[in-house]
């Protein structure tokens, strides 16, 4: 599927999404060109779906991320219950899942009051829900894009 190069260079990328590919080519004794097909061959492979930029969420005054599991009154009410939550700006990620929440999300808020806010007027209305439970998360020791090299 990929080889050394390969895994190498998407070493680079996930450490510095902006690093050129003239410095990974020096790096590895390759030309940029080499370094340009590559990319290119696993973008098209999906292996690279795009690169984005990361924003430290407490900066922007976003103090309080939760995660939220969600179980649904029946399974075939996804679809719907899915389509809400995502027209919640506050809900950054959402799973459907297996065991005992049917959709687990994380959201960010500024404050306690907001999180209140935002489950009692948004979320707890929200008819396919039958019950939440929240976490609150204290702190994020590990945050880390999956590695080539497991």
């Amino acid at each position: 599927m990929i080889d050394n190069l390969d895994q190498a260079i998407l070493d680079a990328l996930l450490l510095n999404a902006r690093t050129s590919y003239a410095e990974i080519a020096k790096q590895h004794g390759v030309s940029p060109a080499t370094i340009h097909v590559r990319v290119e061959k696993m973008r098209q492979q999906g292996i690279i779906t795009g690169a984005k930029l990361t924003v430290n969420p407490r900066a922007l005054g976003f103090d309080v991320c939760c995660f939220i599991g969600i179980t649904l009154a029946r399974a075939g009410d996804y679809p719907s219950a899915l389509k809400q939550l995502q027209a919640l700006p506050e809900v950054v990620e959402a799973h459907y899942t297996t065991g005992q929440y049917s959709v687990f999300i994380k959201v960010f808020v500024k404050s306690i009051d907001d999180l209140q806010h935002l489950l009692i007027e948004k979320i707890q209305p929200i008819d396919e829900i039958q019950a939440t439970e929240t976490l609150i998360s204290l702190q994020q020791p590990i945050l880390r894009d999956i590695s080539v090299a497991q």
